[in-house]
């Protein structure tokens, strides 16, 4: 549970909106727990032990170098059904005072049960017990329908205190293009309080037929969310189709193109999604991976990487890091580092290819390491430090 192997992350970075990165640091990659099924989520409390959510409806709490674990009682029911599921889990910002969290997935429908859609709960976890107390769903993704797919799903506090949600647009041919509705919470990234109200400030508070928690909208299916630590704004990646995956500055009451524009191609097919990969009125990527040569490079690694849970690096633990931005990626098993300048992609690494796991989700941890989740029946909680 604690072999380690010391990489050198001199790795070659392919694909859009960004050149390639060298001279990074080695680091010993140590796998700190294992057989997790299906991990989605990671966060840490502030002794140091960490929460992990696995998709088929469990909540565990992991110590902090014991490598032991117990389960969380007083979950809901989760729909958990192909990538559905418990999802994301964070911490309320005054958590040390509240003992307050907040955790995402997918509920079925009270009345019809083949609708499904993405649901937000918070509860009190009560770490003498081991359950959580006082649970109630503060968000429901409006309208439910019957998919299995696209849930978006990732949470992310801003420096209000107020709640971002990312929202899939489920998947569907005949759904997606409700990502450009502003009546329907499909392909939306959506800001609450609490208690689950829409935040104060949010851009379509005021526009008529419009649900007032929406922040931005045109999303595909977002399942990675990070705040800069800098600005204090929403970064966001997003999955493409077949290519034209996405890290987006998600900014509020902007349109971020789904499926209107779209640097990715329909499944199995070369054909441009959309009208073209620009439109006046629509944002553009901060960076993206295209399909290129039927969907690879020519070093292999698959052209649609899947991004899934990021996280903007700080610590001094890691120097030649700080100010990196780090994306998980499942289909291109791997993990992403991308140098800035300000809010522009200088340079691009993939990391851990050896590994060949895929990467669900990337948390800095309260000693500066970099932690991460692998997905899938034996997923794995790693730890990356010198």
């Amino acid at each position: 549970m604690r072999a380690a192997l010391l990489l050198s992350l001199l790795l070659c970075a392919c694909g859009g909106g960004g050149g390639a990165a060298s001279g990074g640091p080695s680091v010993t990659v140590t796998e700190r727990f294992t057989g997790l099924d299906a991990p989605w989520s990671l966060a840490f409390l502030p002794d140091g032990r960490a929460l992990v959510t696995e998709r088929p409806g469990r909540l565990r709490l992991i110590a902090a170098d014991s490598g032991s674990s117990v389960f969380i009682a007083g979950l809901p029911a989760v729909e958990a059904v192909e990538q559905g599921g418990l999802l994301d889990v964070v911490l309320d910002p005054a958590f040390a005072a509240n003992r307050r969290i907040y955790f995402s997935f997918s509920e079925r429908d009270a009345v019809d049960a083949s609708l499904n859609g993405t649901a937000v709960a918070r509860a009190e976890l009560n770490l003498s017990s081991f359950a959580l107390e006082s649970l109630t769903v503060i968000y429901r993704q409006s309208p439910k329908v019957a998919s299995s797919g696209h849930y978006g799903s990732r949470l992310a506090f801003d420096g209000s205190g107020s709640l971002f949600v990312t929202l899939g647009e489920r998947q569907l041919n005949d759904q997606r293009g409700y990502a450009q509705d502003l009546s329907r919470g499909h392909g939306k990234v959506v800001r609450l309080t609490v208690d689950g109200a829409p935040a104060p400030g949010n851009p379509f508070a005021t526009t008529p037929g419009a649900q007032p928690e929406i922040w931005s909208y045109g999303h595909r299916n977002p399942q990675g969310a990070a705040i800069h630590p800098a600005t204090g704004e929403l970064w966001t990646s997003e999955h493409g189709p077949q290519g034209g995956d996405e890290v987006n500055r998600t900014l509020a009451g902007r349109n971020y193109g789904w499926p209107v524009i779209s640097y990715g191609q329909e499944y199995g097919t070369t054909l441009q999604v959309g009208e073209g990969t620009s439109k006046p009125g629509m944002e553009q990527p901060v960076t993206w991976w295209e399909t290129i040569d039927g969907g690879t490079w020519a070093g292999g690694a698959k052209a649609s990487i899947a991004p899934s849970g990021m996280a903007f690096y700080t610590a001094s633990l890691i120097p030649q890091w700080q100010g990196n931005l780090f994306v998980g990626a499942l289909a291109g098993r791997a993990l992403w580092r991308l140098r800035l300048d300000g809010n522009t992609v200088t340079a691009r690494e993939r990391l851990l290819v050896a590994r060949n796991e895929r990467i669900r989700d990337v948390r800095q941890g309260p000693d500066g390491a970099l932690y991460l989740l692998t997905d899938g029946s034996g997923g794995k909680l790693l730890r990356l430090a010198p």
